[in-house]
C-alpha cells in the first residue's frame, strides 16, 4: 500500500546494508596440467579481486565450471592454493556441447557488498569471446581516451 511508507518512512541515515553480489570470469588454460591450471585460475581470480575491489572477507562462495578437456586439476583446489580455504568452493563439469572452447575455466563469485558498487566481469585469454559485448565496451572506451 503507498501509505505504508509514509506511516513509516525509510530511515535516510542508517548505514548500508551489506548486499549479495555476484561477479563471472572465466580464462582458458594453456596446457591441461596442474601448474597451468594453477596459474590460469590464480591469474583469474586475483584480476577478479583486484579489478573489483574484493576483499577476501567479503567472498561468501564460489562455483567454477571447467570443460571436459581440463582433467588434471579441480580449479577449486587451485583457488585453495591462494588461500581460500574459509570460502565454500564447488567445482562442475561444463556441458559438452559443439564446437565449444578448449580448456576453459569459469567461475562465478558471490561477494558481499556495502557500498552498491557495480562489479566488473573478467574474460581472459581466448575465454574473451564468451563476452563480445565486454569487448565492444572496452573498444570503445580505448577509441574514446585516444581523442
Amino acid at each position: 500500500m503507498v501509505t505504508s511508507r509514509l506511516e513509516h518512512p525509510i530511515p535516510t541515515s542508517t548505514p548500508t546494508q551489506p548486499r549479495l553480489k555476484a561477479v563471472r570470469g572465466a580464462i582458458t588454460v594453456e596446457a591441461d596440467t596442474p601448474a597451468a591450471v594453477d596459474d590460469a585460475v590464480h591469474e583469474l581470480l586475483g584480476q577478479l579481486v583486484r579489478a573489483n575491489g574484493i576483499d577476501d572477507r567479503d567472498l561468501v562462495s564460489a562455483i567454477f565450471s571447467a570443460t571436459p578437456d581440463v582433467r588434471s586439476r579441480n580449479p577449486a583446489t587451485s583457488a585453495r592454493g591462494l588461500g581460500w580455504t574459509d570460502v565454500p568452493l564447488m567445482c562442475v563439469a561444463e556441458l559438452e556441447t559443439d564446437g565449444m572452447l578448449e580448456r576453459c575455466v569459469r567461475v562465478l563469485l558471490h561477494v558481499s557488498v556495502s557500498d552498491g558498487r557495480r562489479l566488473t566481469p573478467i574474460y581472459l585469454g581466448h575465454a574473451a569471446c564468451l563476452r563480445p559485448d565486454l569487448l565492444a565496451a572496452a573498444s570503445t572506451a580505448i577509441t574514446a581516451e585516444a581523442r
